[in-house]
């Protein structure tokens, strides 16, 4: 026990070291617009998987997306390894040209995000369903870069309480 209380502070402590920052070299001269890629139809594959580096479960997302001038509305249908489902629609607002704020059934408060160059970062508070047990608040710090016209890689830090609890790693691509 000791031993695993002792692995769990490490991994925390490194955890909180390799965070992405939007000041971060870029890595390309593409330009990420979230209206742009998220109108229309897309294909997302993700994993979640423990601080300790363990795969606990893995989804496809079926995505449509439309955007009026203003709003981006993502109606996201989530399928499981293990045959559930899960629907969540957003609804995200742009406020500037490289801000923007969303809601979601579950999210607490207000989503923030903020575009530069080919990246996106967008924190938010949820109160995440779960099979057979009651809602995990967790709040998210997800990152996305977009690697080509149709397709985008989406990594989040997921914590609750502060503390680290794991990562999903998405990758989004376009029809």
């Amino acid at each position: 026990m000791l031993k695993r209380i002792l692995i769990l502070v490490v991994v925390v402590g490194l955890a909180a070291c390799g965070r992405p920052s939007l000041n971060d070299q870029p890595l390309s001269n593409q330009q990420l617009n979230l209206e742009e890629f998220f109108d229309g139809r897309l294909t997302a594959y993700g994993q979640f998987q423990d601080v300790f580096g363990e795969v606990r479960r893995r989804f496809t997302v079926d995505i449509h997306g439309t955007w009026d001038g203003q709003n981006l509305r993502l109606v996201e249908d989530f399928v499981y390894e293990d045959g559930s489902t899960e629907q969540r629609i957003w609804t995200l607002t742009q406020t500037s040209p490289d801000t923007w704020v969303g809601s979601a059934p579950g999210v607490i408060g207000t989503a923030m995000g903020r575009e530069v160059g080919d990246t996106f970062n967008w924190q938010y508070t949820i109160d995440l369903p779960l099979p057979d047990r009651e809602p995990l608040r967790v709040t998210f710090d997800d990152w996305m870069w977009l690697l080509s016209e149709d397709r985008l890689l989406n990594r989040a830090y997921m914590s609750r309480f502060g503390v680290p609890i794991g990562e999903v790693i998405i990758t989004f691509e376009r029809h």
